[in-house]
């Protein structure tokens, strides 16, 4: 071991198996996130401008789950690795050898909640600002699995924090995953909670969601300089990397939310027809 790195903590990816059967910390991680995002929803839909009760956000769970897994799936299949899977289009759907990708998942995720928010009659922004709330949860634990996996590591560096990760060679490198559980849940997280509680930010849906977008790209931008390339992709445009150049426009479309959102208006309730009068009460003619 590099005599500046620090020991990778030995914690085995399986947290328990018996037999074929297995449960890992990642997947242990997905779990975690969605339930405890669940819980948060709930919470957050009592404070909404829009009206959202529990049995919608229960309803609304199932679907939420569909998006994060099937779009992060072909996400990763689209962006990261198409040449691959065009030749192995069996291997698409084998969620269990691993390969997620963020982008895609937040892509399937939208897609998700508009289709529920149309089928239900609830304002999508409104929706989607819920949404956006409880997803920092999941990032931090998603990003600390990956720790745990010692994948997705960082580029080789001579701080005194840096590990050397069974997969990534000899040498010292940043424990970028650390970087983005911070920076894109934690941080976030908090911002965004912030954002909710102590501001008038919630009472303009799509503002929420918005600075949600654009301050998961921001963060994902930054830390992109200390997490090594995909070896298969390395660094593409003007030496940026794939998540680089998926983060940009979700920092446009998230600061365009912010600028455009207007305050919520509730629909006016239509005034009740007026009851015609009975036959015994009309002016006998």
């Amino acid at each position: 071991m590099h005599a500046l790195a620090l020991a990778f903590p030995e914690i085995d990816p399986t947290l328990v198996q018996i037999g074929p059967f297995a449960i890992r910390w990642y997947a242990l991680a997905y779990v975690a996130g969605i339930l405890l995002g669940w819980g948060y929803a709930i919470v957050l839909a009592r404070r909404s401008p829009v009206a959202i009760d529990r049995k919608t956000i229960d309803d609304l769970l199932l679907w939420i789950t569909l998006g994060i897994v099937l779009g992060g799936r072909l996400g990763y299949v689209l962006f990261y690795k198409p040449g691959y899977y065009i030749h192995h289009p069996g291997e698409i759907f084998a969620v269990w050898e691993g390969g997620m990708a963020f982008h895609g998942g937040l892509l399937g995720v939208i897609l998700a909640f508009t289709i529920f928010a149309r089928i239900k009659k609830i304002p999508v922004l409104a929706l989607g600002d819920i949404v956006a709330s409880v997803v920092p949860i999941g990032l931090f634990l998603g990003r600390c699995a990956n720790f745990i996996n010692g994948e997705l590591f960082g580029r080789v560096t001579d701080v005194p924090w840096a590990f050397v990760f069974p997969h990534g060679g000899p040498e010292p490198r940043h424990p970028s995953q650390l970087y983005e559980a911070a920076l894109e849940g934690l941080v976030l997280g908090l911002v965004v909670y912030w954002a909710w509680r102590a501001t008038s930010l919630r009472l303009r849906p799509g503002a929420i969601g918005g600075l949600f977008l654009a301050g998961y790209g921001i963060s994902r931008f930054v830390v992109e300089f200390f997490r090594e390339p995909d070896a298969h992709l390395g660094f593409l445009f003007a030496g940026a990397t794939m998540g680089q150049l998926l983060s940009l426009p979700m920092i446009v479309i998230g600061l365009a939310l912010i600028i455009w959102a207007k305050p919520y208006v509730a629909p006016a309730q239509e005034a009740p027809a007026k009851a015609k009068p009975s036959k015994a009460k009309r002016k006998k003619t």
